[in-house]
């Protein structure tokens, strides 16, 4: 049954990608086809890299309330951000190489993630919670060194930064998608072998030690997995926080099983299709070109507020 649920979501999302890119085709066909399936392959990529990324956090965590982003990716994101506009200037961040921009932001995230995630977790992975607790805290605190930069620029250079400061896939670089895709590809092939031993460690570390399995090597495998996809998305396109939440919990409802290899790709799969129908809808239906990341954060955060609400009356 959540093996054909699973067939039913692909084709649900090959259904609404083909209507995003034929829904009021007009010529020139050929440079209207290339600029939709540029801006299709983005919100594919980056909906299943951040639903996939949500599930494996969220096992790990042992808490379906938490995403990736409440470590503070987005946060150190913005940051480097900022800090690149006041040190060169808005001009001359526009003659970075997009390639080059987005293989610095990918890296210093992934290091960002890793030195966390190897600092936190040297001697285990028992304490989990403390690593999560030090990410919202390192959060907070870049998200102010960020703010106080902010109030230093010219008007002019901070909108360059506040361009950055939610997703847009209005204009995505086909060289950096290429780096994501190959990135995406890898790191779902690997969580399908890892899904036998992502379905033990979900019973929790005790648990999962007294059946065998090494929890810490799991734990710090799945972090590191983690960190590649938000790192590769945030870096393509900025950061979008929620959709991950929503994703994954739609995805829970929707395969109604616990294992893995099932669940990653279901939620790989709904976070595609939700960036592709939402953008679909705003930028076909409704002529509006930066409303869907909005809309999905503010969607995500309503989810999340009924999930804390609902576990609080429990």
């Amino acid at each position: 049954m959540a093996e054909r649920r699973l067939v039913l979501l692909a084709l649900a999302l090959l259904i609404v990608s083909a209507g995003f890119m034929a829904w009021k085709l007009r010529a020139p066909f050929g440079f209207i086809l290339e600029l939709r399936g540029i801006k299709l392959a983005a919100l594919i990529c980056v909906g299943a890299a951040t639903g996939a990324a949500t599930v494996l956090f969220q096992t790990v965590a042992m808490n379906r309330l938490l995403t990736p982003g409440i470590v503070g990716f987005d946060a150190l994101f913005v940051l480097f951000q900022t800090l690149l506009v006041a040190t060169i200037g808005g001009s001359g961040v526009a003659r970075i190489p997009g390639v080059v921009q987005f293989a610095v932001e990918a890296s210093m995230l992934m290091v960002a993630a890793a030195g966390l995630f190897g600092v936190l977790l040297r001697r285990d992975a028992a304490d989990v919670t403390r690593m999560i607790l030090t990410g919202v805290i390192l959060g907070v605190l870049l998200r102010g060194l960020a703010e106080m930069v902010q109030r230093l620029l010219d008007p002019s250079e901070f909108t360059v930064v506040q361009q950055a400061m939610f997703a847009s896939f209005g204009a995505v670089d086909p060289g950096q998608l290429g780096a994501s895709f190959v990135v995406l590809a890898c790191v779902l092939a690997l969580s399908w072998r890892m899904a036998p031993a992502l379905d033990v460690a979900a019973l929790g570390r005790g648990t999962a030690r007294g059946l065998g399995l090494d929890h810490d090597r799991v734990v710090i495998a799945a972090m590191l997995m983690v960190a590649a996809l938000v790192s590769v998305s945030t870096a393509l396109v900025g950061p979008v926080t929620f959709l991950g939440l929503l994703a994954a919990s739609l995805a829970r409802q929707l395969v109604d099983t616990h294992r893995h290899a099932v669940l990653i790709p279901a939620a790989a799969g709904i976070g595609a299709t939700i960036l592709v129908a939402g953008q679909f809808v705003f930028e076909r239906l409704f002529s509006s070109q930066s409303a869907l990341a909005v809309v999905v954060e503010f969607f995500g955060g309503l989810l999340f507020l009924a999930l804390v609400l609902g576990k609080a009356r429990a």
